[in-house]
């Protein structure tokens, strides 16, 4: 691969600092780095690949440089400010908020999923919800073979994926002491609140899982819904989904079409107590499927446990494997 200049919108936050991490054990072909952040953080010194980089504050001229990609992750506001400007100057955005993803001019990828849709790509590329993206890897490979009718998600999402603050709550609410994120205590809880509630009832995390899975499916027919909770876990999100089929099938052509997909870690032993736990996917890019069997009371029915490291495949992981698809297709 070509080497190209790559800016971190974002870079001090803990999914920038992520973007650092896997992009340096990846070894993706950097030229130049920017680091772009805050005002608050401009002057800091972040080492990549042995070398001292200071963070820039990110202003409205930070694109006036030679950038290739610039991968964000900075949150919605900035990213509906400064996309638009990096994209103007002829950079090639992948955004990790939510600002971007269901607009109609904007792949949503998941590079194991929808790959060529990056060529699509009209400046700005947008990475899915990191709920979204885990749970999408199994299903593309088992919609693509027996047609999928419905899917009803219930997930268990790690304190991370509210960033440090999220974290900082678990860990003090342990200690016993106040919340100061969530509207009730995270610690030995469980909150059935991802993300604001809408006048239909579902919280945003949960129209976020509907809309995102129907267009990264390419196929709007499938009935969706979700329930998302929040639980006192570190990292990785873990995910009950209940897939109805339009097809018949056999349980074990599942467990061969899911071993034969990209990505997916099978674990699935219970009689040995094994199944993928979201100590084990900490840390890991794969997404890691279990507990499949046959769901009894549809006639095309199955369940799966599926785990997945929210910051590295839900968010950083993801963004870098998009921006090395724009390198594969020659798109910078």
């Amino acid at each position: 691969m070509k080497k190209v200049n790559v800016a971190i919108v974002g870079a001090t936050g803990m999914v920038g600092r992520t973007f650092l991490k896997v992009l340096q054990e990846r070894n993706f072909p950097i030229e130049n780095l920017y680091l772009l952040a805050s005002k608050k953080s401009a002057g800091d010194i972040v080492n990549f690949n042995g070398k001292d980089y200071i963070i820039e504050e990110l202003t409205e001229d930070s694109f006036d440089k030679d950038i290739d990609i610039a991968l964000f992750s900075a949150g919605g506001e900035i990213s509906k400010k400064f996309a638009p400007i990096a994209k103007e100057k002829g950079v090639i955005v992948v955004d990790n908020s939510s600002m971007w993803r269901m607009h109609d001019d904007v792949p949503l990828v998941v590079p194991e999923v929808n790959p060529e849709d990056v060529k699509k790509h009209n400046g700005i590329i947008a990475n899915p919800n990191c709920s979204t993206i885990q749970a999408v890897v199994p299903l593309k490979a088992l919609h693509s073979k027996f047609g999928i009718k419905r899917i009803v998600y219930s997930t268990y999402q790690a304190v991370s994926g509210s960033g440090v603050k999220g974290i900082s709550d678990l860990k003090e609410g342990i200690k016993g002491n106040e919340n100061r994120l969530y509207p009730h205590p995270i610690a030995y809880n469980a909150l059935p609140h991802i993300d604001t509630f809408l006048d239909n009832g579902y919280t945003k995390e949960e129209m976020k899982m509907i809309d995102e899975t129907k267009k990264i499916l390419n196929d709007h027919t499938i009935k969706i819904t979700a329930t998302t909770v929040r639980v006192p876990v570190m990292y990785s999100h873990s995910e009950s989904v209940n897939v109805e089929f339009e097809k018949e099938f056999d349980v074990k052509e599942v467990f061969d079409i899911l071993n034969s997909t990209d990505g997916i870690v099978i674990v699935d032993d219970p009689k040995n107590n094994v199944y993928p736990l979201a100590l084990d996917a900490a840390g890991k890019d794969e997404v890691f499927v279990g507990r499949i069997r046959r769901d009894f009371s549809l006639d095309n029915g199955i369940n799966m446990w599926v785990v997945a490291d929210n910051i590295r495949k839900g968010a950083a992981t993801n963004t870098v494997q998009i921006a090395e698809l724009l390198l594969k297709y020659n798109l910078v």
